[in-house]
């Protein structure tokens, strides 16, 4: 056990860590495996992998290093935490760049780069520092008139947003996009300038409709299935309505035997059908809990930095998740975005970990902090001191 006499480093972060958010992380990371074990087999089987187990496996060795960012990075103190992300910033940028010229096309797209013979998206690293990067420079913009923090974001924004479509990734442009947004607006915009935010946003997915035959195609398909070919979404929700409550049974599920990406994209449906309604109450309990609980810490930090960029960790996070289950559902287009902790792939698993475990960072109690009562936008500060 840890005293709470002793003042060395683990001790003051077993005592100022949030432990339940901890504890909901590794909950996703063990219910990833489960689900892992049941989607991926018969995957490795219909591509001709000779280990039938290859995913599994896998996705369990890039827990160990997940578990260790996610730890790892909660012991940082929230100045290393936004230098730690301009650091990692700065090499995401060069190797989306490099991407597009040495990437391999997969789909039509160049996503994926090789280092030292592992294959990385750099596209799922950059999202969280973005998202600190981008909280910090609306903070100095609110704290200093003379820091043009709201360009500087928006810039950045910009430059990220072009590299993403280069490759394309359109769902992902998406995400930084609207992650984005909800910083600027919690930053105090006004709310005419939000509006000619979401305006343009309109005019960039109608332009992405316009000019790109596959976001086209997804969009008809969803707004009218018989425009084209819908399997993989009738099959999802055929299963979802198939698992019922209790589900059908581990291992007894359809939807992975015959669907390219149920290890990936739509393994909330293979949950549904072999573990039934239930689990995925459970699934998105736990999503609710890290969001609500995420949010609940920053509206209550007087600082507007950690304040930023806790939140948009959280709404980078739970946007994330339910994208993923909106399009199991048929909610919306399918956008190709995996389910934090759960969707097979390492560099998912990896980024999912360092969004958590610099949420976990800036979240810690600290002496100092005071308690901050939000007015509506998470504009300027009131402070109410003496509070813990």
């Amino acid at each position: 056990m840890v005293s709470r006499a002793e003042r060395g480093l683990l001790a003051d972060w077993w005592f100022t860590v949030d432990k339940l958010l901890l504890v909901a992380c590794l909950s996703l990371i063990f219910i990833g495996i489960v689900l892992s074990l049941a989607a991926s087999p018969p995957v490795a089987e219909r591509i001709g992998i000779a280990d039938t187990y290859h995913f599994v496996k896998n996705q369990a060795i890039y827990c160990v290093p997940a578990i260790v960012i996610l730890f790892g990075v909660s012991f940082l103190d929230p100045k290393t935490v936004r230098r730690f992300s301009m650091g990692v910033l700065m090499i995401c940028l060069v190797l989306l760049v490099a991407t597009l010229f040495l990437g391999p096309e997969v789909k039509g797209a160049r996503r994926w780069i090789s280092l030292a013979g592992v294959s990385i998206q750099p596209s799922e690293f950059v999202k969280p520092v973005f998202t600190v990067v981008c909280g910090f420079l609306f903070a100095e913009g609110m704290r200093r008139r003379d820091v043009p923090g709201r360009l500087l974001a928006f810039g950045l924004l910009a430059a990220l947003a072009g590299l993403l479509v280069l490759q394309p990734d359109f769902g992902q442009t998406m995400l930084v996009s609207i992650v984005w947004a909800a910083l600027l607006f919690m930053s105090g915009m006004s709310w005419i300038w939000i509006g000619g935010i979401a305006a343009t946003g309109v005019v960039g997915i109608l332009a992405a409709y316009e000019f790109a035959d596959h976001v086209r195609s997804r969009i008809d398909r969803f707004l009218n299935p018989e425009s084209g070919d819908t399997f993989q979404v009738d099959t999802a929700i055929e299963s979802v309505v198939g698992g019922g409550w209790l589900g059908r049974g581990p291992g007894e599920g359809i939807v992975k035997r015959i669907l390219p990406d149920s290890h990936t994209d739509y393994i909330f449906a293979v949950a549904a059908e072999e573990f039934g309604i239930v689990l995925c109450l459970m699934l998105v309990s736990i999503y609710a809990f890290i969001v609500l609980r995420g949010l609940a810490h920053a509206s209550r930090e007087s600082d507007a930095y950690i304040r930023l960029a806790s939140a948009g960790l959280v709404v980078l996070f739970g946007i994330q998740s339910c994208i993923n289950m909106a399009v199991s559902l048929h909610m919306m287009p399918s956008k190709g975005m995996t389910l934090p902790f759960i969707s097979y792939g390492g560099s998912s698993l990896l980024s999912a970990a360092l969004t958590m475990g610099m949420l976990l960072a800036l979240t810690r109690r600290r002496p100092d902090q005071t308690r901050y009562v939000a007015p509506i936008g998470f504009g300027a500060p009131r402070v109410a001191h003496g509070a813990a």
